[in-house]
């Protein structure tokens, strides 16, 4: 199969996906004319995706590419809390702002932040290959609506939902465990960017970043596993499948795009000196070794 096809494949197959999620996400969801709001969502998270493609794919560009994809998280999350609210009326539901906040939060910090690195680098990459050809940048802009919408999808159902569940343990709890890897995230990201910034051809090994060779990953995981915690009262029947949000965070950040290519990187550039070697033998790839 050539490589177009395999694109084409993957762009339909992962298109059926969201779209399978949905369905089941959507058991009780907030109506917005005639299709539940989890739905707009959906088709809001697509087209914003391929609108941006083709200017970018014309101009050859990746540096709109994570601008975007902050820039969709924030436009339906606020989405959906527009249609809680007026569904609501004068009430407020507690667990779906906090939800919705969170979600900006995260978009906000990330997506400027990557902005502003693209901006400085350049150059991403991921991309060189793939900006050249319409049907492997297609699937990139994609793969970038699936993870938006996938990532998403527990807190998007939560705030979607008619029901409503005053804050509780489960609120308490997840919002704890969002509020510790959102800082783990960002300072582990502020940490890599100061260390490049005076060390450009060195690997970084200090702060956070000596407990795990991946932090601000495992930070990202984290923050979507207090979203779904936080999610999980609200959810009845097929819509538990929406807790494959940190799940799929995971697996897309230790199997796909994240990890692999890093790591296949870093042993690239450093593979060969002694204290890469010996970081790696003493620093586990993820999970951070908080007591050494």
């Amino acid at each position: 199969m050539s490589n177009s096809l395999q694109a084409y494949v993957t762009i339909i197959i992962s298109t059926c996906i969201c779209i399978l999620v949905a369905l089941a996400s959507a058991q009780g969801s907030l109506i917005a004319g005639s299709f539940p709001v989890l739905f707009l969502c959906l088709a809001a998270t697509f087209f914003v995706q391929w609108f941006v493609f083709l200017p970018s794919y014309y101009w050859s560009t990746e540096r709109f590419y994570d601008l975007t994809g902050s820039l969709t998280f924030m436009l339906v999350a606020t989405t959906a809390f527009y249609y809680k609210n007026q569904f609501l009326g004068n009430r407020v539901d507690i667990r779906s702002l906090v939800i919705t906040i969170f979600i900006l939060l995260w978009a906000l910090r990330l997506g400027s932040y990557l902005f502003l690195r693209i901006l400085k680098d350049k150059e991403d990459r991921r991309f060189k290959e793939w900006k050249t050809s319409f049907p492997l940048f297609l699937r990139t802009w994609t793969l970038q609506g699936m993870w938006i919408f996938l990532t998403s999808i527990a807190g998007l159902t939560v705030i979607c939902s008619r029901n409503i569940v005053d804050p509780d343990l489960y609120f308490y709890f997840g919002c704890g465990i969002w509020v510790f890897g959102f800082l783990f995230e960002s300072i582990s990201d502020y940490q890599k960017r100061k260390f490049k910034i005076e060390n450009p051809k060195m690997f970084i090994q200090t702060g956070l970043w000596s407990l795990s060779r991946h932090p601000n990953y495992f930070g990202e995981i984290v923050l979507w596993i207090g979203i779904a915690i936080i999610a999980f009262p609200v959810l009845e029947g097929s819509q538990f499948v929406s807790l494959i949000s940190p799940v799929f965070v995971f697996w897309l950040l230790t199997k796909v795009s994240g990890v692999p290519l890093l790591e296949k990187h870093a042993d690239k550039t450093w593979g060969k000196k002694k204290d890469y070697i010996k970081y790696k033998e003493d620093t586990p790839i993820l999970f951070p070794k908080f007591f050494k």
